[in-house]
């Protein structure tokens, strides 16, 4: 009689523990080092030299470190507003309709910045808004705001998508049959139900816009550095405790943003 072998199952396949805990690992380990020596007395961003909080100070003393700082935040906000608008905007186009001839392409148009290298994506901002500057003589940030919006939209665009595929057409259905305009479908009806998918299109576009560096240092004119390309520039002369405050920083904004959608989408549920 022939041995009986045992049933194959994923979740126990050996090494898939060690492989795991590894990643992690790899993942996480450079992230904890860098908030602990975000706290270092030294200069030094290997030696540990004793607790303190200098470093925090020297980066809110830094009158260049704030204007990136508030520059990014107010890029990203305004970037995350306007990408989040037009993505709702192309999620109900494209979900409240009859398939049609097309359909296809226009989800390949709206995704193709993820599909596109983004160097690729910037070296075209940048020619497309080089013939705009010699045309019209303006250098203002607006470049800044139409090429963080239109790389986010497609961010935005996929959890607001995959949240109206999600939601019951009958709501709506029901509105219209009891003679609500489609406005006042979409404003009683469609839009709460919307709501997560519209948060999450926000902070997932705001974050994106946040710590972008390759289309921002290639359409950015003088004096409009954000914060991760004023880091950028502080890397190429000098490493300090000063550069990890801040990353400290943006990475406490970021789980605050984690933490507020995943409460929300909590209270939705």
């Amino acid at each position: 009689m022939a041995a009986r072998t045992a049933p194959f199952v994923i979740n126990r396949m050996p090494g898939f523990g060690f492989m795991a805990i590894a990643m992690f690992f790899m993942l996480y380990a450079p992230i904890i080092l860098l908030i602990v020596f975000s706290f270092n007395e030294r200069e030094s961003v290997a030696v540990w030299g004793g607790f303190s909080v200098r470093w925090y100070e020297a980066a809110w003393n830094n009158r260049d470190i704030k204007d990136a700082a508030f520059r990014s935040l107010w890029l990203a906000g305004s970037a995350a507003t306007i990408a989040t608008s037009v993505a709702t905007l192309a999620a109900i186009a494209t979900t409240r309709t009859q398939p049609f001839r097309g359909l296809t392409t226009v989800y390949a148009v709206i995704n193709m910045p993820l599909m596109v290298p983004e160097i690729v994506t910037a070296v075209a901002l940048l020619i497309f808004f080089a013939w705009i500057k010699v045309a019209t003589g303006y250098t203002g940030a607006a470049y800044l705001i139409a090429a963080h919006s239109a790389f986010c939209v497609p961010f935005a665009y996929l959890p607001i998508r995959a949240r109206l595929e999600s939601m019951d057409l009958s709501l709506e259905r029901a509105a219209a049959d009891l003679y609500a305009t489609p406005w006042m479908t979409f404003r009683r009806v469609t839009l709460p139900l919307l709501w997560p998918g519209i948060i999450a299109g926000i902070m997932l576009a705001f974050v994106i816009s946040l710590d972008d560096v390759v289309i921002t240092e290639l359409v950015k004119s003088g004096g409009q550095d954000t914060l991760p390309t004023y880091m950028l520039g502080q890397l190429r002369r000098v490493v300090t405790p000063e550069m990890n405050a801040i990353s400290t920083v943006f990475l406490a904004i970021s789980i605050a943003l984690v933490t507020i959608f995943f409460v929300l989408n909590r209270r939705n549920a």
